[in-house]
């Protein structure tokens, strides 16, 4: 059990399913977790702790509506644990039990010392080590853009969710992940325009971004449809999907960001494990 985070949890509440436990706590030496382990620190500095309007204004009162009531919640992907934080204060009443787990080490270090409640563990959202039907909701909070194996991490969350169970399942919208996509300011009119560019929308790609000077991080582009019908095959059927505008937060940061009011940046999706 060498890839257990010890300062916060040492044992699962809930059994293994076989040897999907060994297999996905196993270092997994992949581009993305790669760079993951390597620019953790530009997320958890830049996206958590208060840091990013977008998570305070937007995400986070979203998620804390939509995981309302649960008993048993799972944080797939979970970072430096703010949903599962989250997640824990909101359930203390009612007895609820959060695990968050991720790939990343060096996210999951950052989600023992804050911790607020949650269990933390390592583990690959493609095989997650958990009986089935352990779970009445599961959590991604912009994960799935960053997952190879995409059908089999819908399968294992309509596995490890109970008849009945709710997936809340937060994107950076599709449009924000074309290759190549972004704001394009056209002097070839007058007056001069700006306008969003969007790449091929409908070729699954993967890319890897300099999201910051130094800091690269992959994402891996599906349109919309990629994601439901793999859900739906799995017996997750959307109840609910939003695609609000961002928040005055993130459009206060630059003059420039007005202009972005009217393009969704988050897609939210509340599927209910029917079959």
């Amino acid at each position: 059990m060498e890839n257990f985070i010890p300062r916060n949890l040492l044992m699962w509440p809930f059994p293994a399913r076989g040897e999907v436990h060994t297999r996905t706590l196993r270092h997994v030496a992949d581009t993305s977790n790669q760079l993951w382990e390597e620019h953790a620190d530009w997320w958890i500095e830049g996206f958590t702790d208060g840091a990013d309007p977008e998570y305070e204004e937007q995400i986070l009162p979203l998620a804390a509506h939509e995981i309302a009531g649960a008993r048993r919640v799972l944080d797939i992907g979970c970072g430096d644990g703010q949903v599962s934080r989250l997640a824990a204060a909101n359930g203390v009443e009612d007895d609820i039990t959060v695990i968050g787990i991720d790939p990343t080490w060096n996210c999951l270090a950052v989600a023992s010392e804050r911790g607020g409640g949650p269990a933390y563990g390592r583990a690959a959202a493609a095989a997650l080590p958990f009986a089935d039907e352990s779970f009445d909701t599961a959590v991604a909070c912009l994960v799935f853009e960053h997952i190879d194996d995409v059908d089999d991490a819908i399968a294992e969350v309509a596995r490890v969710l109970e008849l009945g169970g709710r997936f809340c399942f937060f994107l950076n919208h599709p449009i924000l992940q074309t290759p190549d996509a972004g704001w394009i300011n056209d002097h070839t009119v007058d007056p001069p325009e700006q306008y969003w560019r969007m790449g091929p929308y409908l070729v699954e790609s993967a890319t890897i971004e300099q999201v910051q000077k130094d800091v690269f991080i992959r994402f891996i582009h599906r349109p919309l449809s990629r994601y439901v019908n793999a859900l739906a095959e799995h017996g997750l059927v959307i109840e609910r999907m939003l695609e609000p505008s961002p928040p005055p937060g993130f459009l206060e940061i630059s003059e420039q960001y007005e202009a972005a009011s009217a393009f969704p940046r988050l897609l939210y999706l509340r599927l209910r494990k029917i079959s």
